[in-house]
């Protein structure tokens, strides 16, 4: 959840907070409404269990979820009612822990039209004590590029090539240090290398302006 604050010419601000799930309903979330109605306290708690033990990294199969089938609660319910369940914590779990205050978080599941009495467990999923545990490993496995650990640069000249006994020009060896510990070498023109300079410091003044200005303000 976040609440975009936006200012008027007249200078009068509103005020309009977006439910955790986004602007709009996913369908997995959609499809679980009339299925929740029918199974009980126990069989939602057995189900979004299991969903929190898959999402810290436990490996599981269906196997876990088959005792729980009955007349009522079939495959295919049961497999609907798993990936509307697996979506909405996903989406919940997105946003800090601070940003997601309780009670509209509970005002966004009656929106949603989840049963209240299944209202305590999802609170207690999202905002528990375990919040920080299932925060870390989402941090820790999440899938991720390399980033940059250290970028230099040095000037070479280059005196004589094949074809010409005096050159004489200047060019820029960059070395880029990832965080994998892999190094990458490439090299450009110093009319280049002053583009990038220009570009770099452009994008920085630029995101420091963005900061400042007040039309748009993001608040936890």
């Amino acid at each position: 959840m976040s609440i975009i604050q936006v200012k008027g010419g007249g200078g009068t601000v509103g005020l309009e907070r977006t439910s955790f799930v986004g602007a709009r309903v996913p369908n997995e979330i959609r499809a679980i409404i009339k299925p929740l109605s029918k199974i009980d306290k126990a069989t939602f708690k057995k189900i979004l269990k299991v969903i929190v033990s898959e999402i810290q990294g436990v490996e599981l199969t269906f196997e876990d979820l088959r005792p729980l089938l009955n007349e009522t609660l079939t495959e295919e319910v049961l497999a609907v009612l798993y990936c509307g369940l697996d979506e909405l914590v996903r989406r919940a779990l997105k946003l800090p822990h601070s940003s997601l205050k309780k009670e509209n978080f509970i005002q966004d599941l009656q929106d949603l039209q989840i049963p209240e009495s299944f209202h305590e467990d999802l609170v207690a999923v999202v905002a528990g004590a375990k919040r920080s545990q299932i925060d870390s490993h989402l941090e820790d496995n999440r899938p991720r590029l390399p980033s940059l650990e250290n970028l230099a640069w040095r000037t070479d000249v280059a005196i004589s090539t094949g074809v010409l006994n005096r050159v004489l020009v200047r060019g820029v060896t960059m070395e880029m240090t990832l965080s994998d510990g892999s190094i990458k070498d490439f090299e450009m023109t110093v009319s280049k290398f002053q583009e990038l300079r220009f570009h770099v410091a452009s994008v920085l003044s630029e995101m420091e302006k963005l900061e400042k200005h007040s039309i748009l303000k993001i608040k936890d």
